[in-house]
């Protein structure tokens, strides 16, 4: 059996994320979560060299070796980066943050502090965190594992990261850096590219109909004519993928084949 017939969902979403990295070049990119990090990993052995990684504490390191699994890896010391000088990127533009999103609206208003009335929530979740300065001060992105209309909702119950509705609000100068880049999802990849920056179906992964999106959907989406499939990884990225970036298959935890 080819190497290629047996592509899985998680596959497909993770060549999507690295996707959303592409033509980055020298920033500092911040995966929050399983597949982003795994995503973001398989851009930069692949095709976005330039991207920066943190060790979380304060060094810029590489992994990037394409033929040693990550397990085996040896991390390398690219540069320093006390926490202090993390704001001068942050506030500069020069940052790529993948979050989650418990709940998001079509104007890509994202919500991760709860579910709820605001003063008597059902849910507490992890709180608003850095999401509305991620959201102002470089580009963002979500990564949502389960595509349903609890997650794709009308309005979220508490604004975290700033959708285009409430920045169009602000002045140019707090939102010279506002930019809402993908939505990646298990059923399909979206973005704002509209004159209105209302919610856009990019693409479809295989095996997903534009109907079942839209079902699970709980806003109207503005869909194109021509909805593409999402692409699938080449032969070299599924190969980086599995023997290197993740071969104990972590990524199929998080979204069913």
């Amino acid at each position: 059996m080819s190497i290629t017939s047996n592509i899985t969902r998680a596959e497909i979403c993770a060549v999507a994320i690295a996707d959303a990295f592409r033509d980055s070049g020298e920033i500092l990119a911040s995966p929050i979560g399983l597949l982003p990090s795994i995503g973001v990993r398989l851009a930069k052995i692949c095709f976005e060299k330039e991207l920066l990684m943190t060790d979380g504490i304060a060094s810029f390191v590489d992994f990037s070796e394409e033929d040693t699994p990550a397990s085996e890896q040896e991390k390398v010391i690219e540069g320093w980066i006390p926490y202090r000088a993390i704001f001068d990127l942050v506030l500069s533009g020069k940052r790529h943050v993948m979050m989650g999103a418990t709940q998001i609206d079509r104007y890509g208003n994202q919500n991760i502090s709860l579910i709820g009335e605001y003063k008597q929530p059902k849910s507490q979740l992890l709180g608003v965190r850095g999401a509305p300065s991620n959201t102002i001060c470089h580009k963002t992105s979500y990564w949502v594992p389960q595509h349903t209309r609890k997650s794709f909702v009308d309005q979220v119950d508490m604004v975290c990261g700033i959708g285009h509705d409430r920045s169009a609000q602000l002045s140019p100068a707090n939102t010279r850096f506002h930019h809402l880049h993908r939505v990646v999802t298990n059923l399909a990849v979206l973005d704002f590219d509209t004159p209105d920056k209302r919610m856009r179906l990019c693409s479809i992964h295989p095996g997903v109909s534009i109907e079942e999106v839209i079902e699970n959907t709980g806003f109207e989406l503005s869909i194109p004519n021509n909805v593409n499939k999402s692409r699938s990884p080449s032969l070299k990225e599924l190969q980086i993928l599995r023997e290197v970036v993740d071969p104990n298959t972590l990524r199929e935890r998080e979204v069913a084949s």
